[in-house]
């Protein structure tokens, strides 16, 4: 396997909790992870990124498994007379909404404003948690499907060393083998960080056509695999999985 693996994040997602699983698992293999922006993950896996974890929609070009759903809320002052609620329907509410989400462009402007009193906004509960703003409580916002969280990586990058991250995302164990079913809920994040799994590997958004057709990449592994030493039951990746790496791929840089 390669040397090295590094592994980009957008905003509100925290890869800690699979990173020490991963050096507990592969101490010889360096995990390295990089922050970037939600615009930034086609620049990522262009540059030093062997995989990133975004926010969908990502480009139809990049392979992607849908891992978990985000909360969507909605934000507001903490004396706002909606903070009395448990939750929120904003179109019985008449409240002014400077931001429908449901990702904010700019999280912190949209913030702002609301702590100015100008109105409320909606986003994902991670991202309101990661802002850290004090004057502000959020709300569930009634009838939001939420937004969805992928691990996307470029065909060209798959290499033995991306499917052991993705099994250690999915929950499979040290002793299990690829051929065997993923552990249920294996990526389910921090319940804090107000998400919730994505049920049975579902599609990773309808508009990403490409990561719906591709349904071995949406799916546990094990499906319809052979349990063959190269079988993975995830398309694409398995043509990128046949023998080792080549020396250039981004691990070895």
């Amino acid at each position: 396997m390669t040397a090295a693996l590094t592994i980009a994040f957008v905003p509100g997602v925290s890869p800690a909790k699979w990173a020490r699983v991963w050096r507990e698992r592969f101490p010889t293999i360096e995990l390295r992870l990089r922050p970037v922006g939600a615009d930034e993950v086609d620049d990522a896996l262009a540059g030093e990124a062997d995989m990133v974890f975004a926010r969908v929609p990502v480009s139809d070009v990049h392979n992607a498994i849908p891992l978990w759903t985000e909360t969507a809320v909605v934000a507001m002052p903490k004396d706002s007379a909606l903070a009395d609620l448990d939750e929120v329907d904003l179109a019985t509410t008449d409240v002014h909404v400077v931001d429908a989400g449901p990702v904010p462009a700019d999280v912190d402007a949209a913030l702002d404003l609301v702590e100015a009193n100008v109105g409320v906004a909606v986003l994902p509960q991670s991202l309101f948690r990661a802002a850290s703003r004090k004057e502000l409580v959020s709300r569930t916002l009634v009838g939001s499907p939420g937004t969805r969280i992928v691990l996307a990586w470029r065909s060209e990058d798959a290499s033995e060393t991306t499917e052991e991250f993705i099994g250690v995302v999915r929950g499979r164990t040290a002793n299990s083998s690829r051929g065997e079913q993923d552990q249920p809920g294996g990526a389910t994040p921090d319940t804090k960080g107000g998400s919730r799994p994505a049920k049975g590997g579902g599609k990773a958004s309808p508009s990403n056509a490409k990561t719906v057709a591709k349904r071995g990449a949406t799916k546990g592994t094990g499906g319809k695999s052979g349990g063959g030493k190269n079988s993975t039951g995830r398309g694409r990746v398995q043509r990128g999985m046949k023998g080792k790496p080549k020396r250039g791929s981004k691990g070895n840089r």
